[in-house]
């Protein structure tokens, strides 16, 4: 098992808490997507895919604002 340092996760997130929420949204895009889970071998969990893929840079994401209520 691979060990994401704070680090790894920052350089390709504004800071190391938004790259753990996009990593674990991503997370459960990849559980959501059945294709995606039946093409694959399952040798590894989708956080720790989602963390890799994340660290790799290879993941695009934006921030939206919340709307706040009036």
């Amino acid at each position: 098992m691979r060990v994401f340092t704070p680090g790894e996760i920052a350089q390709h997130a504004a800071n190391k808490y938004l790259g753990v929420l996009v990593a674990a949204k991503y997370a459960r895009v990849l559980n959501e997507n059945t294709m995606f889970r039946s093409a694959q071998t399952g040798d590894k969990k989708l956080t720790t895919r989602a963390l890799e893929e994340l660290s790799t840079g290879s993941i695009e994401y934006r921030v939206v604002p919340r709307k706040r209520a009036e």
